[in-house]
Parts: structure tokens; sequence; C-alpha cells
């Protein structure tokens, strides 16, 4: 018994979600098949993306992001694991960097969403991750990162014509 309330404490879930003015499909589209444009879009929040493997738009990407956060410059390696282009859905598995010193596993989960009244979209960041040890805090500094990026993103997105 008391290893299930242990195994239940070292996992968990945490989101948030922000309203932009582009449209979700702009989004999603930037995010899935030019994700090197988006250290330009949010030069504070992402220094670098690489891509390692894989094709736009395809599943089994592999992609790697300098990012900071509080201030620190960090890594981390992901996989796309599933795309969903009619719903403006992402699901990245991190393989490696910085978050794996403190994760077993971590999911990344992002969806944009069309406003049901008006212009403009509202995106959904979703984290799920089993910690290493019961002392990980939750990764609210990555959530962070999502909010501030995004807001970054729709300024250029905004911005195009």
């Amino acid at each position: 018994m008391v290893q299930a309330t242990m195994q239940s404490y070292m996992v968990g879930e945490i989101e948030t979600s922000i309203e932009i003015k582009a449209s979700a499909q702009k989004y999603y589209h930037m995010l899935t098949g030019k994700p090197k444009d988006l250290p330009e879009a949010s030069p504070d929040n992402l220094q670098r993306c690489d891509v390692l493997e894989g094709e736009p738009g395809k599943v089994g990407r592999i992609l790697s992001w300098n990012y900071v956060t509080n201030g620190q410059p960090k890594v981390m390696k992901e996989r796309i694991e599933a795309l969903e282009p009619e719903k403006n859905l992402i699901v990245a598995r991190v393989i490696g960097g910085d978050l794996m010193k403190e994760f077993k596993n971590f999911f990344l989960t992002i969806q944009a969403t069309p406003k049901q009244r008006g212009p403009g979209s509202v995106v959904k960041c979703h984290l799920k991750y089993e910690r290493i040890d019961k002392k990980v805090a939750d990764p609210e500094d990555i959530l962070v990162l999502f909010v501030n990026a995004s807001r970054d993103m729709d300024k250029m997105l905004s911005s195009e014509f």
C-alpha cells in the first residue's frame, strides 16, 4: 500500500493555457513545420533548435532545444510521439537533456484550439512526468517557458501577412 502511495506521488501532471491572436493552424504549423524559427520569435526563452532526425510534420522527428528557465541555460532532446493536424495537437517525449536529471519520463502535449467567439485561439500545454525522487518539484518553470514563448510566437505570427 505504501508503494502505491509513493508511486502516485512520483507521477504528476500540470497544465496551463494561453489565449493568442494567431490562428490555431498557424501556431501548430510553426511548431511542427518551422521549429527552427522559434528562437528568432522568442530569443529570451529559446536559444536554438536543431533537427536531429526526421521530416517536418512527421512522428518520430527528433529535435534538440537550447532554452532558458529561471535565467539558466538548459538543453532538451525530444521525439515527436503523436501529431493530429486536424486537432492542432502535438505530443512529444523528452529523451535527453537537463530534464532527464530529475524525471524518468516527461511528456509534453500542446494543443491549439480556435476560440469559440472571435478570432484567435487558446493554446494548452499539458505536462505528464515521473520524478526520479520525491524531492523533485513540479516543472512549473517549463509552463512559464511555454507561456512566454507562446506570447512571442503570437507576436511573430500576428505580424505576418
